[in-house]
């Protein structure tokens, strides 16, 4: 939603992969949210990678669901015509995989530089940009930095040290770790900052809704609004089981747009990052070097300091950005256009 509706970001197209949940059903989502979100028919999804580069694929349906949105309504169905239509094709008819979709879209725009650097975000395991970094490393020039959503700095989710999207395939993200370009991590220690109260959710659904933390949640203004609320409900029940998140859900994947739109928001430093590859009790932690043991050149490759920490993030204005996003994509959502859910 962010990626559609900020105005100073320019979305040029979506890769999909094992997470989550399977690789079948987050393509299938990316272009649910891409109709939902009323994006310009002229971007498209790009299934990439079924399963990480050495590892088995896990999913994580105790959180997310079976299908990756469990809980959400309102969402076009998985048969949608208008869904399938958010595919990038052959001209035979299959569908345009991850690495060909992201390497001509960045050859396209770059146009041997004349035209503009890309950013790459990922909010998942980074086995579609390990392989784009490895197939193309001609095309490296061209990216203006990868921001991932991923890690934690001394603390994990989905082991004692590892956070899930890292942890989902470690290879990948050491082998984008290791790329010459600028990388920007977003942790768990600062998306848990994120943390969308029964205020804020109030807010999302109605702008003028109370401050007051004692109400009841209001009626949804809008269909757009019930359907965020439905996921934020799934996900705060989750989370508080889990957990253990009493105040509300944390909004990880949404930081890295809110980086790339205003990197202002955010307090950072620069470290070498390291993936831990091998351990028994280990393996996916984001090794963070913050008192600078190792030797390190000032590239952003194999031997550099070679990403960007986010370590602070201002909530507030992150939220705002968050409840205008929403008030303008409300104006462009189909949803908007059906009948009104009932309360």
């Amino acid at each position: 939603m962010l990626a559609v509706n900020t105005p100073n970001i320019h979305l040029l197209g979506v890769s999909t992969t094992h997470g989550n949940a399977s690789s079948y059903y987050t393509a299938i989502n990316a272009a649910r949210c891409l109709v939902t979100f009323g994006a310009s028919s002229r971007i498209r999804v790009y299934p990439g990678a079924d399963q990480p580069l050495l590892l088995p694929a896990k999913h994580d349906p105790e959180i997310h669901g079976v299908d990756g949105l469990g809980g959400v309504e309102g969402l076009p169905e998985l048969d949608d015509p208008e869904v399938d239509s958010f595919f990038a094709r052959q001209a035979d008819g299959s569908r345009i995989r991850a690495v060909e979709g992201m390497s001509s879209i960045v050859k396209d725009v770059w146009q041997a530089g004349a035209g503009k650097r890309v950013t790459i975000i990922s909010t998942g395991p980074m086995t579609n940009i390990a392989l784009f970094v490895s197939t193309y490393p001609d095309l490296l020039d061209a990216v203006e930095e990868f921001v991932f959503m991923g890690g934690g700095v001394g603390m994990g989710n989905r082991s004692s040290v590892a956070e899930y999207n890292i942890l989902c395939d470690p290879h990948a993200a050491q082998i984008v770790l290791n790329a010459p370009v600028k990388k920007v991590m977003i942790p768990i220690n600062v998306t848990h900052t994120a943390i969308v109260t029964k205020a804020i959710h109030s807010k999302i659904l109605s702008p003028t809704a109370s401050d007051e933390p004692d109400l009841e949640l209001p009626i949804p203004s809008t269909n757009l609004r019930h359907t965020l609320s439905t996921l934020i409900s799934y996900f705060a029940e989750s989370y508080k089981s889990t957990f253990g998140f009493k105040q509300g859900p944390p909004l990880h994947d949404a930081l890295t747009i809110a980086y790339v739109a205003n990197p202002a928001l955010f307090e950072s430093t620069r470290y070498r990052v390291d993936v831990e590859l091998t351990g028994s009790h280990t393996t996916g932690e984001t090794v963070v070097d913050i008192w600078n043991y190792r030797k390190c050149d000032e590239s952003w490759g194999r031997n550099g300091r070679n990403c960007m920490v986010a370590e602070t993030l201002d909530v507030k204005g992150f939220f705002d950005m968050f409840l205008e996003t929403i008030a303008r994509c409300d104006q462009v959502s189909p949803l908007n256009k059906q009948p009104r859910f009932q309360a």
